[in-house]
């Protein structure tokens, strides 16, 4: 009987398996992993130059692609990225090219006979690669930026135009040709030239390189010298006005910019201040702001917000809290502005240190999650940090692992959010050392600057630095939907205890309330002699470790 109950949960779980990979298709496939046209060939640079037509909503222009070559040989086929309905009107290379074609939303490039020679990491950029791309068409709409998103052809509240591009998830291929994955960023930054009518501003990431006017049309071009996420380079064109700050930081001086719609100058001004409070919390935490060569930017966008590298998105009214709420329920969520602080911790987690796949967001969105919390410590106590953290668990949905499907570019839960937050809190609770936890999250800013990584490579730093075994943490939070349960019972003066509902060998030691002794639970039962105050009140454990207590007879 139980070898036939074995083999019926072996093909439960196969079928399980099935019916997972069944949901996605090649297009699926094309999209999130490093395929034969893509690992060949690595970006060095994108110079994008796109000119908007806001009374057709349809979008022109060209992309070039300064790329170097990882892989030697002829017949390379090269994927570029461009979602539908968007065209590809015509391609010019270095190399000369034998056809291309479209499949959905992948061109393949044909180099035909070109024997490909590798590219040095210190090669000069003149003698690498490259290629143009120009096209155009209707890109998609965003209908629930920047959840559902797009291109976005707004109007401010005079009536005139305001446009703008969300598109994390999405991707940036949705308005623009590129090699769309997080793997790949343009080594050596981007260029967007933005052409609009005289009457607007465009502004992107970066400095401001240059500015020239034609015949009634003004071209913006902004520069990012770092590395950047292919969804971060972002147009934001409206009736702005700017003004400017230098931040005093750990680096040096940062320059900071300030762009919001004309009308919304003076609130602006004042609910801004906390841009450099900002600045001054997380470089205390993470380290120094990772793109002092680029500037810092707060831009006024025609939805609630995104982590756009050194131009920020904001629209969340110029009031404090997620939309005037407390997402904690604690009251701290209310004394400060939530984009400001979340989209800002993103320049560390997220644009600094980059996941290669969105199945491990949780490193963008965890962390950026419980950088709200150590903004809320920073400046209004340990105990009032801890308040928010713990009050968000009631946001916490348990459906599906944080740790979505590799190679398929598929996210994991929402709860990478906050219940990748309280996770962290808890790691820094068994760690029980506040400046070893500051220690490890400027460590991995400082090892990881500037680089792609996985969800082992963060989960493995932690455990060094820590030293102490976390896999099995990370494993329970991240990899099942289980929250532990430390069940315990009485015999005598003793308690005995032991964790249920998690993972093989799931060892996390826990701290009860108001006590100084450790409680070192595996998951057999283990014996300790308790005080009278507990045998009659019940085990309960500090609050700040997101577990669950049950008592068993």
């Amino acid at each position: 009987m139980r070898k036939i109950l074995k083999t019926i949960a072996i093909i439960n779980y196969l079928l399980i398996i099935i019916s997972s990979n069944a949901q996605f298709t090649k297009q699926d496939t094309l999209r999130g992993s490093n395929g034969p046209g893509r690992d060949w060939w690595n970006v060095k640079a994108y110079t994008i130059n796109i000119t908007p037509d806001y009374s057709k909503n349809a979008i022109k222009g060209s992309v070039s692609i300064i790329f170097g070559v990882l892989k030697t040989g002829k017949n390379k086929i090269m994927q570029i990225d461009l979602q539908q309905p968007l065209k590809i009107d015509r391609i010019e290379a270095s190399a000369k090219i034998k056809k291309y074609w479209r499949e959905g939303n992948v061109y393949f490039i044909d180099f035909g006979d070109k024997d490909f020679k590798r590219t040095l990491e210190n090669s000069n950029v003149s003698t690498i690669n490259t290629i143009t791309i120009y096209y155009h068409g209707q890109p998609t709409v965003a209908k629930r930026p920047p959840w559902d998103g797009g291109w976005i052809f707004n109007k401010d509240a005079n009536g005139r135009p305001w446009m703008s591009v969300a598109c994390q998830g999405l991707g940036a291929s949705v308005w623009y040709p590129c090699k769309d994955y997080q793997l790949d960023e343009p080594d050596l930054g981007a260029s967007l030239i933005i052409n609009v009518p005289d009457s607007l501003t465009a502004v992107a990431n970066g400095h401001l390189l240059e500015k020239k006017s034609k015949n009634g049309m003004t071209s913006w071009t902004w520069e990012v010298k770092n590395p950047i996420n292919n969804y971060n380079i972002i147009p934001y064109i409206g009736k702005y006005v700017n003004w400017k700050e230098t931040y005093e930081g750990e680096k040096g001086k940062l320059d900071c910019s300030y762009w919001v719609l004309d009308y919304n100058l003076e609130k602006a001004k004042e609910q801004f201040k906390q841009a450099a409070q900002t600045l001054k919390a997380f470089e205390h935490w993470f380290g120094p702001y990772p793109f002092y060569e680029d500037g810092f930017k707060l831009v006024e966008a025609p939805h609630l917000g995104m982590e756009h590298q050194s131009a920020v998105a904001y629209g969340n009214g110029f009031q404090n809290g997620y939309r005037g709420r407390d997402l904690s329920g604690s009251g701290w969520g209310l004394k400060w502005d939530f984009i400001i602080v979340h989209e800002m911790g993103h320049e560390w987690f997220g644009n600094n240190i980059t996941t290669e796949d969105i199945a491990d967001m949780w490193v963008h969105e965890g962390f950026t999650n419980y950088s709200e919390t150590l903004f809320t410590e920073y400046y209004y106590g340990k105990e009032a940090g801890s308040d928010y953290c713990i009050g968000t668990r009631n946001n916490i949905q348990n459906d599906i692992p944080i740790i979505g499907p590799y190679g398929v570019n598929k996210e994991g839960s929402g709860d990478m959010y906050y219940k990748g937050g309280n996770m962290l809190h808890t790691i820094r609770y068994v760690i029980n050392d506040d400046e070893k936890f500051r220690a490890i999250l400027r460590g991995l800013n400082s090892t990881f600057y500037h680089k792609i990584v996985t969800t082992r490579d963060v989960e493995n730093y932690m455990s060094k630095q820590s030293g102490k075994d976390l896999s099995k943490i990370f494993d329970q939070y991240l990899r099942t939907t289980m929250i532990p349960v430390l069940e315990y019972k009485f015999t005598g003066d003793n308690m005995y205890y032991r964790w249920t509902n998690c993972v093989k060998g799931f060892n996390m030691p826990v701290k009860p309330d108001k006590a100084d002794d450790w409680l070192k639970a595996t998951t057999e039962w283990q014996t300790v002699a308790v005080t009278a105050g507990i045998l009659q009140a019940g085990l309960k454990i500090d609050r700040n470790f997101y577990v669950t207590v049950k008592k068993v007879e």
